[in-house]
């Protein structure tokens, strides 16, 4: 593609230089500038996400005209100073790596981190004093919103682990990468090494993309809907979210399914959805071949063997705090689900999104090409995240590499109005953004979709024929 511009113009590779160094200064001056987001303080964190995702929009954009051999090379180079720039200063939205580093401190003990909780004392020989650091004045008050008070009894101490009173949550995949990352560091060692963990694999993630694009002949600048997203940067590098490691298990099973490879799909598939529970919904998009409905008892059988030493160890308790985080978060009476508790309450609400989610995974199941399944993995995933409606915008790691997949990039409305509802709880206004995505994917899938195809897919939902539609 020739960058032969008018005179006064600039040509787009300097456009998507200056774009993707200006994406990286704004999310750098986010971590190191804003704080650690607390009530009251909300409004600079929701305008520094609007400008952050307005810079990495026009960014992208002038990516799509850079000549094609620069392309590959600005994609993976913009993720890597993105990548620097979200570690420029601690997590500042969520204190969930915290636990991680806990659990991977108990773990290295030789102890099973669901069989106690934080602040019980049969721990307390292990605790970093940057986890759990003295009071000041004897209270937690000068130190929060990043720490709390610890509630053992044991005076002096506060703690920046979420919940200290509960087991961990997290499945056995997620213990195994808390224990990996901590086994090179010592226990003084704080935020850093799940934040150049998450970089590491948010990278590889990216040249991932980029290969299977090459393989489909599509564009590389897609990837960089991963690679420069303010959303990867803020929840897989800064606050090191595990969902990261989900994301990127459950990407590389469902293109390993889809390119004939079952077995090693469904082992990915397994390890990701016992890092993470919610990656399982990839799988019907991918079951339009018999030979791939092997991934199913592969995953089922890797998920119950990541399960069994910490069964051995612990017993039932591996469930940690899973049910009591179910009915805190409101799924169990379904108080939570933004869009749907609108017209429905209680367990009827509950219902309506199970029914959601099935039907969405029927659909995603009939209409997906298994050779080429990733616009089914969009609707499976979107239509699951505006059923249940996340409160969290890690959660929306899960959606972005399927969207570069796919090129359904209107979707990614989506990951905004979660990552909007991340420093702004409010349900008010969380209907209004998440029904601004649903009226942007309504329109552009309209726009985009010819009489055939409606055609095809109205014969492949009710079973019939599929005769040549014009």
């Amino acid at each position: 593609m020739s960058e032969r511009l008018r005179p006064g113009r600039l040509p787009p590779t300097v456009l998507a230089v200056v774009g993707v160094l200006a994406l990286a200064g704004v999310i750098a001056v986010g971590v190191t500038h804003l704080g650690f987001l607390r009530s009251g303080h909300r409004a600079p964190f929701v305008a520094w996400t609007l400008i952050a995702w307005t810079v990495f929009a026009g960014a992208v954009l002038a990516l799509r005209f850079v000549p094609a051999k620069w392309m590959t090379w600005l994609v993976v180079g913009g993720g890597l100073v993105v990548g620097l720039a979200a570690i420029a200063g601690p997590p500042n939205t969520s204190t969930d790596s915290a636990r991680y580093a806990w659990d991977g401190i108990v773990q290295h003990a030789g102890i099973s981190p669901y069989a106690h909780t934080p602040q019980s004392t049969a721990l307390s020989g292990l605790r970093p004093d940057w986890l759990f650091p003295d009071k000041i004045d004897g209270t937690c008050d000068p130190l929060q919103p990043r720490y709390r008070g610890l509630g053992d009894g044991a005076q002096g101490h506060c703690t920046a682990i979420n919940r200290p009173d509960v087991t961990t949550i997290y499945p056995p995949m997620a213990q195994l990468w808390f224990a990996l990352v901590r086994a090179f560091v010592p226990a003084t060692a704080q935020y850093m090494p799940f934040q150049v963990a998450g970089l590491i694999v948010s990278l590889g993630v990216t040249l991932g993309l980029v290969a299977v694009l090459r393989r489909l002949g599509r564009p590389t600048w897609w990837a960089a809907l991963w690679a420069w997203s303010p959303l990867v940067a803020s929840e897989a590098v800064t606050n090191s979210h595990v969902d990261l490691l989900g994301a990127a298990l459950a990407t590389a099973g469902a293109v390993l399914v889809a390119f004939g490879r079952p077995i090693w799909g469904g082992i990915a598939l397994g390890a990701a959805t016992a890092t993470k529970l919610i990656p399982a919904i990839v799988y019907p998009p991918l079951l339009g071949r018999w030979r791939n409905w092997w991934a199913i008892p592969v995953g089922i059988a890797v998920f119950g063997l990541l399960y069994v030493p910490y069964v051995l160890t612990t017993g039932l308790d591996v469930l940690g705090y899973l049910p009591g985080y179910l009915s805190e978060e409101g799924y169990e009476d379904g108080s939570r689900f933004a869009l749907v508790s609108l017209l429905f309450k209680g367990d009827a609400a509950t219902i309506v999104v199970g029914l959601l989610v099935l039907l969405a995974a029927f659909v995603a199941w009939r209409l997906s090409d298994p050779s080429r399944p990733w616009s089914g993995e969009v609707l499976m995933i979107g239509v699951t995240f505006l059923a249940v409606s996340p409160r969290y915008p890690w959660y929306a790691l899960l959606l972005i590499p399927f969207v570069v997949l796919s090129g359904r990039w209107e979707w990614s409305a989506i990951g905004l109005a979660i990552a909007l509802r991340g420093v702004w709880p409010s349900v008010d206004a969380y209907r209004w953004w998440l029904a601004a995505a649903v009226l942007v994917i309504v329109v552009v899938t309209i726009v985009r979709t010819r009489r055939s195809d409606w055609v095809r897919w109205g014969r492949l939902l009710s079973f019939r024929r599929l005769d040549h539609v014009r």
